[in-house]
């Protein structure tokens, strides 16, 4: 088995400090260092899809710039990079989704992953006109998935629900091949929705006892519904030709959190609804720049000043590629990286991690390329693209 590797495409801006945003809170100023235009974001994509990424995820959320638009331009840029597009079920209707994401397939010769994210702040929610609490969010996302699924098989649908209806739902051309859904949640009804309708349970970065935690949890759950879950994990990196200069660049992204931006973001992050989002902050303390290291190579600072993934793998390559391997051990067969910024930290990890994982025999590239570890990544020095 070849593990599958995906990067990120920035559409909330760039920079060689950390963006912070996500979860209610709006993206800083770091932001605007790369403004997230296609152009940047198309160097972006076309690096990852020549190291051996598979696909790319890109956020969603008042942050951020539209993950659908953004892509589809972006995809026209680009020959076989996949997009991980992450969407919230609320804002569109099951029909339309359906329709849109068989375009999608046909646009770009099957291109499209989706990234199901109910919303986990009920104020942000509320700004595009979703009134709906927690539970029946993920409620109405069921329904939606159950829709989607059944259009995507060519099947006429009439649906009346809780919170969704159809009345002779039917797609003229169906999506081939039909988008892989992948789907995060840390609550229990998270988990029963993910265990029903999704083909990859994505986790973030928790220790790794954590995340073996979280994976018998959604087996379990699976296994009831006579199915069977693919698993992966979304985490930063910093990886570099040593621990030493892996670590000064963390403690240099550290540095650039000035007091005032933490307490900020922190206050914001602990109104968040997300059990996911509790548990991130639960790792760091909810500020503390104490004891970031939560598991070897396993850094937590990312979380002070982003919502959503805020831990990161750091260290040198072959601490990376280990720690990989110890998820990978637990049954973590896909990983979604990002890094700052997001184009020199696409080749750090691409020609400095990659190669290592092939030459232990559970990554190949997906044209596959032979490929040899570097001892140095000079790109990564450059200047500003």
């Amino acid at each position: 088995m070849s593990l599958t590797f995906h990067w990120f495409l920035p559409t909330n801006g760039d920079s060689r400090h950390v963006v912070g945003g996500g979860h209610g809170t709006p993206a800083t100023e770091t932001g605007r260092d790369r403004p997230p235009t296609v152009g940047y974001l198309s160097q972006i994509a076309r690096a990852a899809e020549d190291l051996g990424f598979v696909g790319a995820l890109t956020p969603t959320g008042a942050w951020c710039e539209d993950a659908w638009l953004t892509t589809a331009m972006v995809s026209q840029r680009t020959e076989r990079l996949k997009f991980l597009v992450a969407f919230r079920p609320g804002f569109v209707s099951p029909t339309l989704a359906a329709q849109m994401a068989s375009t999608f397939q046909r646009q770009t010769g099957g291109r499209l992953l989706l990234n199901v994210v109910t919303g986990g702040e009920s104020h942000e929610q509320r700004a595009y006109g979703d009134f709906l609490d927690k539970d029946a969010r993920y409620r109405r996302t069921g329904e939606f998935l159950a829709i989607v699924r059944e259009l995507w098989a060519g099947k006429t649908v009439d649906l009346h629900g809780e919170h969704l209806q159809v009345e002779d739902a039917r797609l003229a051309r169906v999506p081939e091949p039909v988008p892989q859904v992948y789907f995060g949640g840390s609550s229990p009804i998270a988990g029963e929705i993910a265990a029903r309708h999704a083909d990859v349970y994505l986790t973030w970065g928790e220790p790794p006892a954590q995340v073996a935690e979280k994976i018998a949890w959604i087996r379990a759950l699976a296994a009831r519904e006579g199915r069977a879950v693919r698993f992966g994990i979304r985490l930063h990196v910093i990886t570099r030709d040593t621990s030493e200069q892996a670590w000064a660049e963390a403690n240099r992204l550290l540095a650039g959190f000035d007091a005032e931006t933490v307490a900020s973001v922190q206050a914001g992050l602990a109104r968040s609804e997300s059990e996911g989002q509790r548990r991130m902050l639960a790792l760091h303390g909810g500020g503390s720049r104490d004891r970031l290291e939560i598991h070897p190579n396993l850094w937590a600072g990312i979380g002070l000043v982003r919502g959503g993934a805020g831990t990161a793998l750091v260290g040198s390559h072959d601490e990376v590629a280990e720690r990989i391997q110890e998820y990978a051990a637990l049954g973590i067969e896909e990983f979604v990286l990002s890094g700052y910024p997001h184009l020199e930290e696409a080749y750090w990890f691409g020609e400095g991690v990659l190669p290592r994982l092939q030459a232990r025999g559970v990554w190949q590239h997906p044209l596959g390329r032979p490929t040899a570890p570097s001892a140095q990544v000079p790109f990564a020095d450059a200047g500003r693209p």
